[in-house]
């Protein structure tokens, strides 16, 4: 039975049993399903006060990849290195450890003159690569509130589930990125919607490491193993060259939103007002 406010008498030993569960360790989806209430205004007023506990905060990955990329740059490690290890993008590295010298490059077994100069070519060209990826990145800078939505808008109607005709309407977002996935996230923040109602899911190829996957995306999350719904396998096919493999495969990460048909609709007319803008400012009218 679904508790409210009006309904249950005797809120205060509600509360207290909530308060204990808190102190305890459990999440706000744990005293739901355990006090079997349902209602999200009334929970949140069960623990009131009470801080959630640290497994449930969403870890600051970046700050430690960025450590990690600093001390590997200070051992020697080049950006592609570094980049393999740490399974992020190399603009990133570069920000990282852009302020810390370069490491000592291997003299080439070949020491021809065409030899050595066509390595100098491709080292310059990787290295300006690089400091253009660094200076874009850097010219985005901080981002508000409107910019994080219109992006989310953006990033939704590319990247997301649409409705098909005769079909529910659901906010579903499936993407192998860790970044993207983040920057979901943070937009889901931005609009209210809460944490309980979202659920998680990793989609991936059988002959995968599938139990690696699902730690990888949970320790990503910041939650369980245990609170991923059921993974999506893909079957094997031996004929296809797949190059999705390896210790850096992890599938991709299903975020579904409960409740979520209005959502879904509003996302759209957004995105329909954004093209309507953008036309606008357009001075060669394409209408």
């Amino acid at each position: 039975m679904t508790h409210s406010l009006g309904k249950y008498a005797d809120f205060e030993g509600l509360r207290e049993r909530a308060v204990a569960l808190r102190r305890a360790g459990y999440s706000l989806r744990q005293i739901r399903d355990e006090l079997q209430v349902h209602n999200k205004d009334t929970l949140q007023r069960l623990v009131e006060g009470e801080p959630p506990p640290e497994w449930t905060k969403r870890p600051r990955a970046k700050d430690d990849l960025r450590e990690k990329a600093r001390e590997l740059r200070q051992q020697g490690w080049t950006y592609n290195q570094i980049q393999a290890e740490l399974d992020c993008s190399k603009s990133s590295v570069s920000l990282w450890v852009r302020d810390l010298p370069s490491p000592e490059r291997p003299r080439p077994t070949d020491t021809s003159a065409a030899q050595r100069g066509l390595q100098r070519a491709v080292e310059n060209r990787t290295v300006a690569r690089e400091e253009l990826r660094a200076q874009a990145s850097a010219e985005i800078g901080p981002m508000t509130p409107r910019e994080l939505f219109l992006l989310g808008v953006g990033l939704y109607w590319s990247e997301g589930a649409k409705a098909k005709p005769g079909t529910n309407r659901r906010v579903i977002f499936v993407n192998s990125d860790p970044s993207m996935i983040e920057v979901f996230l943070s937009w889901l923040d931005l609009l209210g919607v809460e944490p309980e109602r979202r659920r998680f899911s990793v989609a991936i190829h059988e002959s995968a490491d599938v139990p690696g996957a699902e730690a990888y995306w949970a320790q990503r999350l910041g939650i369980d193993v245990g609170d991923l719904l059921k993974t999506s396998l893909k079957k094997h096919n031996p004929k296809t060259n797949r190059t999705n493999t390896g210790d850096t495969y992890h599938g991709c990460l299903r975020v579904a939103v409960l409740k979520s048909a209005d959502l879904h609709r509003r996302v759209e007319g957004w995105w329909y007002g954004i093209v309507g803008a953008a036309l606008a400012t357009d001075p060669k009218n394409r209408t």
